[in-house]
């Protein structure tokens, strides 16, 4: 009875196909590995080479899901194909929380992240807004003084509205614009006469080297090709120390009208535009002062008031500046021309008399250094 239990046993462990013939073990194999598996992880709980046996055995054993099992009876004609995939069991799960690991709060980290993140957006949209609002208020501003004074010049164009006028200083600054158009004819003039001797003294210098080279060619006119080519030599030199004093005249004027006149000018332009909008915001204040005196009438009358003051003040400041700078421009004008004018009264009596000492005496007495011949020209190393 015990033996045939036995072999009955024996016979039950080796799978038969219908056929008769023994089946691959390997779906045996990947049963009893995975038996020892789960034996191991029971043995070894809470143990962390638990998870990495697991870990290597899921690398490198079958795909469990894929495996089936083979049942068959003694002596049975069929067998019956159970895939593993369909057997529903408890779920295992592993615990990683072992002592020598550290687990690292990243939900904390991502939340400060996203706070950070949303804190420096919700700064740098404030300040662009406050940015654009500032832009705004600035354009406000000033499409309102424009409006203003646009509508203040035309009621003065129509005789409409009414201006603050400084007859004295008004009539001042009538003078000088009268003045520089005056000095800009002279100082047109002196460069056109500055250019025409340039190209006699051209002229004469071509001519007496013309002579030179005659006197050299023809023997029988060498003295009166000679006595013409140093005539011409001298009147050439005589006619460059000439221009040299012309054109220090030309510079002395030239700053004066351009430089000077011009920059007293630029704050008669600044004077002009602050009396504009003085009278625009006077013009303002009377408007509301003539309506009733209700609480908003009131608010903006009193900003008005604010607005008128501030104009006033900055008209008034301009105007003291005008002043001031008309008086320094009037005794530098006649500093500057006393000593021009004879400056080129003598260096052109002396030319025209042909008094060289005189000439190059009076280029001395106003400081006026000439530029040897060709240091205008670039050096030969300029050139390269």
């Amino acid at each position: 009875m015990a033996e045939s239990m036995m072999s009955k046993a024996a016979t039950m462990e080796i799978p038969i196909n219908s056929n008769g013939d023994s089946r691959n073990l390997a779906e045996d194999d990947s049963l009893e590995q995975a038996a020892k598996i789960q034996w191991s992880l029971r043995e070894k709980v809470g143990s962390p080479a638990a998870l990495r046996d697991l870990q290597q055995v899921m690398v490198s054993g079958p795909n469990l899901n894929e495996t089936s099992i083979v049942s068959g009876g003694y002596g049975g004609t069929t067998e019956g194909i159970i895939p593993t995939s369909s057997i529903k069991g408890p779920a295992i799960h592993l615990n990683t929380d072992f002592p020598g690991n550290r687990r690292i709060p990243n939900e904390g980290q991502g939340s400060n992240m996203h706070h950070t993140s949303s804190n420096s957006s919700m700064t740098a949209e404030e300040a662009t807004r406050g940015v654009a609002v500032e832009k705004f208020d600035i354009v406000k501003k000033w499409g309102l003084n424009t409006y203003k004074c646009t509508k203040q010049m035309i009621s003065e164009r129509f005789g409409r509205g009414s201006r603050t006028v400084d007859l004295e200083l008004e009539a001042q600054i009538e003078v000088l614009r009268e003045t520089k158009r005056k000095y800009e004819i002279v100082l047109n003039l002196a460069r056109a006469l500055t250019n025409h001797f340039y190209s006699m003294v051209q002229t004469q210098h071509a001519l007496g080297d013309t002579f030179a080279d005659l006197s050299q060619k023809s023997p029988e006119l060498r003295d009166e090709f000679g006595y013409n080519a140093e005539t011409q030599k001298l009147l050439c030199k005589n006619g460059e120390t000439l221009l040299g004093a012309i054109n220090f005249f030309v510079s002395s004027i030239n700053t004066l009208v351009n430089k000077t006149m011009e920059d007293t000018l630029m704050t008669i332009k600044m004077y002009e535009n602050a009396r504009l909008e003085f009278d625009a915001y006077r013009a303002d204040l009377e408007e509301l002062n003539l309506g009733p005196r209700d609480a908003v009438t009131m608010a903006r009358i009193e900003a008005a008031q604010q607005q008128y003051q501030i104009h006033k003040d900055k008209y008034e400041r301009l105007r003291n500046d005008v002043t001031i700078k008309l008086k320094f421009l009037e005794e530098n004008k006649v500093k500057v021309m006393h000593k021009q004018l004879l400056l080129f009264h003598n260096a052109i009596s002396a030319y025209f008399a042909g008094n060289q000492q005189q000439l190059e005496q009076t280029l001395k007495q106003f400081n006026i250094k000439l530029k040897p011949p060709g240091a205008d020209k670039p050096s030969w190393l300029e050139e390269q």
